[in-house]
């Protein structure tokens, strides 16, 4: 069975990072996937359904629920490893429900958490508009992905607090010490 971790944060949060360097100290036990690094490997391949997910994620708006949830799943059954993290899921209301509905009827995938890596909106926007990787790092697409990241958050959170499955961890510190804290969180519960 494949135990899930979803790790959720706002943009420039430093999810993606972590999960990265947890999934690295541990190559043959974790997996981990970005929702973004997904959907940007198949824009990138220049297929039909590249290009539709650009015209979504170019101006910051979120990609279509069937498209993300066919990825994600896509990745949770071909990863070699037990434990698999997926960062930026869900990112909406209807993106959790369809999670967990899929989840509900399969014995293969458990989700065992959702870490939230807790930053302010002002450290957010300094992280995303310091690092200005692509055409989605200004300013203007910064405050709609905010938003969009905002909006649901409340009733996320409200949805996996009674399910015991939501952990928060504070994302403003060193990496060292967030990546520690949430290594160590992971492997207590698996």
């Amino acid at each position: 069975m494949k135990k899930l971790f979803l790790i959720i944060g706002a943009p420039g949060s430093g999810k993606t990072t972590d999960a990265e360097l947890i999934a690295e100290r541990h190559p043959t036990k974790i997996s981990h996937y970005s929702t973004g690094d997904l959907l940007r490997a198949e824009v990138a391949r220049g297929t039909e359904l590249g290009k539709e997910i650009d015209s979504f994620v170019s101006n910051g708006n979120l990609v279509p629920l069937q498209i993300v949830i066919d990825t994600i799943e896509s990745a949770i059954k071909s990863s070699p490893n037990e434990v698999i993290l997926i960062d930026g899921f869900p990112r909406s209301v209807e993106q959790m429900i369809a999670l967990d509905l899929n989840l509900s009827k399969t014995d293969d995938i458990k989700l065992i958490s959702v870490i939230e890596v807790d930053v302010s909106e002002e450290v957010a926007k300094d992280r995303v508009l310091g690092r200005a990787r692509g055409a989605d790092d200004n300013e203007r697409v910064f405050n709609n992905r905010m938003k969009v990241y905002t909006d649901p958050l409340k009733a996320i959170q409200d949805f996996y607090l009674p399910k015991n499955l939501l952990k928060k961890i504070n994302g403003e510190r060193d990496i060292e010490t967030i990546v520690n804290e949430m290594d160590e969180l992971i492997h207590s519960m698996l």
